[in-house]
């Protein structure tokens, strides 16, 4: 492929990327609200917990598929998929006027489960077709289209979640006065919204063009043998399995964070309306925007496992600052941080891993750290839904045993640094 056409798949995938992701981020934050705000975070609290042990074995399958089939069809089909099914559950809510809470968590768990299809697909991809001198440009762009896109996601559920109304109101925890009102959205409106930019994205992957890796074609062994070369690999590279799993760790804890805690931290410790739940949010993809623009610059003389502990190490702190505090502005503060250093370890990350495992297999094994990963989420989750985190405002224990694991996470990442480094 030549150099003008690589750079027009790779805008082309990074539009579509961006497109799904803004709405899919709309729902994301739609749907924690619409049960905090109904007071049943402990049955969503359950259904995220094992809609997230489900995905596990799904991410598994997904890997080999990203692995096996062209990554441009994975693509396609996924998005396909995801929008018709979407469509069909906004049609049911907008012919009866009201949604099932199973089919509200349905489409979280749809979601979930194109994640997992999706980010292996568009890593894998990406590296595919881009030259090893322009992995990090290539994981910076990513972080900073997709980013962007969440800006916007993020003050667009804001408004979307409750609505806002003329003259003076309260919005993103302070004191407005709006010349306008802005209806409060529905559920399923949220979704068919949802829905319609899937059917974009996929028209977008459509146009691509490019040659396939060939690897990837001579591949004819089975689902069980293309799942245990990826286990193989990475137990004779076991660097890169500590290295994986332990620089997951906040990503790990920012999912929990987002999906399970923040609704209820915002609703019974501050005490404050959805729309800081979802300014926190955006807040959060402005963070992680900065990191796309300036984290190699930031950590350019530092090498990439180091600015990983560092990362890390400041994302213990601000989970400690969020259990001591109950201040809006802190909450927006830690979000703009948290942004920073999620996004910054994923681009750092992705660099390390794309220079050292082999582009037939990087389906695999992201697949492989992302079932570690999910394991532990799950547990936090569940952990997380017990009575004593949901009575009160207890959430703010939670922080601090999360704070405490990715301090943990540092520090095996610390003892084995010579060996991740080599």
């Amino acid at each position: 492929m030549n150099q003008h056409s690589n750079r027009h798949a790779l805008w082309l995938l990074y539009t579509a990327n961006g497109i799904s992701g803004f709405a899919q981020g709309v729902s994301m934050l739609a749907i924690p609200w619409y049960f905090a705000r109904s007071g049943e975070m402990s049955y969503y609290n359950t259904c995220y917990g094992i809609i997230t042990f489900l995905v596990l074995f799904f991410g598994l399958y997904a890997g080999t598929l990203v692995d096996k089939y062209s990554r441009k069809d994975n693509f396609l089909v996924s998005n396909l998929v995801a929008g018709f099914v979407l469509l069909a559950i906004s049609a049911i809510g907008f012919y009866s006027g009201n949604l099932p809470d199973i089919l509200v968590i349905s489409v979280f768990a749809i979601t979930m489960l194109s994640y997992n299809i999706h980010y292996p697909t568009l890593y894998a991809f990406g590296q595919e077709i881009t030259e090893p001198a322009y992995y990090h440009r290539l994981n910076s762009n990513i972080e900073i289209v997709g980013q962007s896109t969440s800006v916007l996601s993020g003050a667009f559920a804001a408004i979307l979640l409750e609505g806002v109304a003329v003259g003076d109101t309260r919005l993103f925890g302070l004191n407005v006065c709006m010349p306008f009102a802005i209806p409060e959205w529905n559920i399923w409106e949220i979704f068919v919204m949802d829905a319609i930019t899937y059917f974009i994205s996929a028209m977008l992957i459509y146009f691509i063009r490019y040659t396939p890796n060939p690897a990837l074609h001579k591949q004819v062994d089975t689902i069980s043998q293309r799942v245990k070369a990826g286990f193989v690999y990475l137990k004779q590279h076991t660097a890169f399995l500590i290295f994986g799993i332990f620089s997951y760790a906040v990503f790990a804890m920012l999912i929990v964070e987002i999906f399970s805690l923040l609704p209820a931290y915002v609703e019974t410790h501050l005490h404050e309306q959805g729309s800081v739940f979802a300014m926190a949010d955006g807040i959060y993809a402005f963070g992680a925007l900065g990191a796309g623009l300036f984290v190699n610059k930031v950590f350019a003389s530092t090498n990439k496992v180091k600015a990983v502990i560092i990362l890390t190490l400041v994302t213990a702190a601000i989970f400690f600052w969020m259990f001591t505090s109950k201040a809006v502005w802190v909450v927006y503060i830690v979000s703009l941080i948290l942004g920073f250093t999620n996004a910054g370890i994923r681009v750092l990350r992705l660099t390390y891993l794309f220079n050292h495992v082999p582009n037939e297999l990087m389906g695999r094994v992201n697949s492989i750290f992302n079932m570690v990963n999910v394991l532990t989420r799950a547990g936090f989750i569940f952990l997380f839904s017990t009575s004593f985190f949901t009575f009160g405002n207890h959430v703010i224990w939670a922080y601090f045993v999360m704070s405490i694991f990715l301090l943990i996470s540092a520090l095996v990442l610390i003892f084995n640094y010579n060996k991740i480094n080599n």
